[in-house]
């Protein structure tokens, strides 16, 4: 007989972004630490398919998976925290994709007639993609999306609630993180927030057995007995989910709290006690540097952090690498195209990432040229790469028209164009190369290591991608021949693709771009070697003296 599933469900109430998907995601590394095997899934309640079309000031990035899954950037914690699951489409769906799915059945004649209803067809779609998400794991983690109370997240909560029915109360546990706010005019931490959300929570059917609440300071014993009393919860069930300077370190402090403990006392999983020490000593590298670099990150999302949330995570790994804190300036591209240098001159080195759109791109363009002349450290990730070789075709190659055919279509010098598949396509959605493909490393140029290779130590890796534009092969050896060195590819003979995945200065300190999007596969423990090598730039670059100094004429 096989052994039963575990699944924790966390849910969050009193206000968004309260920290679930970072609980979650601390919860699942400490079970992992414990030697079960994890994995975890988000249930997010918009009725988008995915996250995929949604604009970066409501939803912040988009998180892409190996399988070309785009998903909500709740996945990038799971797979920052969660260092041995892989993750799939089974591991992230919306209320969109399970109605979706529900209708197209009913549609082909699936439900032979019935009328089909929230309850149970619905339900049991939610339930039947746990089970199959859950299917080679030993513990399922499932973060339900929203706040206890929103209509969009009854159906989810319905189902958790049928997934404790369904699969014993012992094999399911409940974690309900909230509020607990100071209030500093009364000098005391108020419960009534946890309160009313239990409260809520009950009345659909649930009862939490772990409470986290949020404060901004440890609580006290009686505040934990006064939530147990009211919330019908046992006290040493109680946890505080402190604000904590590192999101690395709330692992930590839950572990330290007996949270683990609790939870594998309450869900019968008999493991060994977690050895943290690695994981300690990378928060310590976060918290304690021995230096400090300043990245400047040109882009147009500059007030909405979350829209770079796996770029500022992969910088800081970077950091962890090199021993060093790093401190990122977003520099907004539209200023620079204003003629705006000064911000760029105060930095270590210079970020372009990925994006869509044509605002603020000739002020990108002037950002690479900056990085390129002054010899300031560049990385261009995706469409920063793209803006490099158009920086280059028209300052290095003279072609002055260079451009992209994204925003200049039909032009004559456009270095970057739609891949080969798309051209002719009038319909653009869901035709993006999306996902993990093979990138063949040049170990070599001019009788010294590429860039690249120095990073990755070796001639073949998998990256993810995000993107439907290319570097032309019409301009790859007219750009060859004035300098840029072509040091990654992806090259299919059958096929007979041969696409530019990197591109980078020989006479430079340190300058590359990719069309990959590196910062989906860093994690804490192991940075990705891009970040790593280009903040060991960064941080030589600082040695020189005031960061950026150099720069200013």
């Amino acid at each position: 007989m096989a052994k039963p599933k575990k699944y924790i469900f966390v849910t969050g109430g009193v206000l968004s972004s309260i920290g679930k998907g970072i609980s979650a995601a601390s919860i699942g590394m400490l079970m992992e630490q414990r030697g079960i095997k994890v994995t975890m899934l988000k249930m997010d309640p918009y009725l988008n398919v995915d996250p995929g079309t949604m604009s970066p000031y409501q939803h912040g990035e988009v998180f892409v998976l190996d399988d070309g899954t785009e998903t909500d950037l709740d996945l990038g914690h799971y797979s920052r925290f969660v260092q041995n699951a892989q993750f799939t489409r089974k591991n992230s769906f919306t209320t969109g994709r399970i109605y979706d799915t529900v209708i197209r059945r009913e549609r082909a004649g699936g439900y032979l007639g019935k009328t089909v209803q929230v309850i149970p067809h619905i339900t049991d779609e939610i339930k039947s993609q746990l089970r199959a998400a859950a299917e080679d794991a030993d513990l399922a983690i499932v973060e339900v999306g929203g706040t206890v109370g929103d209509i969009e997240s009854l159906p989810f909560l319905e189902a958790i609630r049928q997934m404790q029915h369904d699969e014993g109360r012992a094999n399911c546990l409940f974690v309900h993180l909230t509020l607990v706010p100071y209030i500093a005019t009364a000098n005391e931490l108020k419960t009534k927030p946890t309160q009313h959300s239990v409260k809520e929570l009950r009345e659909i059917g649930i009862q939490p057995d772990v409470l986290l609440c949020r404060s901004d300071r440890k609580l006290p014993e009686d505040v934990k007995r006064k939530i147990a009393l009211f919330c019908n919860v046992p006290a040493e069930q109680v946890f505080t989910a402190i604000d904590c300077h590192s999101i690395y370190e709330v692992p930590l402090f839950f572990h330290d709290e007996g949270l683990d403990e609790k939870i594998s006392e309450r869900l019968g999983i008999w493991a060994a006690r977690p050895d943290l020490s690695a994981w300690r000593k990378m928060v310590r590298t976060i918290l304690e540097p021995q230096g400090e670099v300043t990245i400047g990150i040109v882009g147009k999302y500059t007030d909405w952090k979350d829209t770079y949330k796996s770029l500022n995570e992969s910088l800081i790994h970077g950091g962890v690498a090199n021993n060093v804190r790093v401190k990122t300036e977003y520099i907004d591209a539209e200023e620079v195209e204003r003629g705006q240098r000064d911000k760029l001159a105060e930095v270590d080195a210079i970020l372009v990432p990925g994006g869509f759109g044509e605002r603020g791109i000739e002020g990108k363009i002037r950002a690479v040229e900056y990085a390129r002349t002054e010899k300031i450290p560049y990385f261009g990730i995706c469409l920063g790469m793209q803006l490099a070789v158009i920086e280059f075709a028209r300052n290095v190659c003279g072609m002055k028209q260079a451009h992209s055919a994204e925003f200049n279509s039909g032009g004559a010098e456009n270095v970057v164009d739609l891949m080969e598949s798309q051209k002719g396509v009038t319909d653009l959605g869901g035709t993006m190369r999306l996902g993990a493909y093979a990138c063949q490393i040049t170990p070599k140029q001019g009788g010294k290591p590429t860039r690249a290779y120095a990073a990755y130590g070796k001639e073949q890796i998998s990256e993810r991608h995000r993107h439907r534009f290319e570097v032309s092969n019409s301009f790859r050896s007219r750009l060859v021949e004035k300098g840029l060195v072509v040091s990654g590819k992806h090259v299919n003979p059958q096929s007979g693709i041969d696409l530019v995945e990197m591109v980078e200065l020989e006479d430079h300190p340190w300058f590359l771009g990719c069309q990959f999007h590196p910062e989906f596969l860093s994690q804490p423990m192991k940075p990705h070697p891009l970040f790593a090598a280009f903040i060991k730039a960064a941080k030589e670059q600082a040695k020189d003296g005031q960061p950026g100094l150099k720069g200013i004429r």
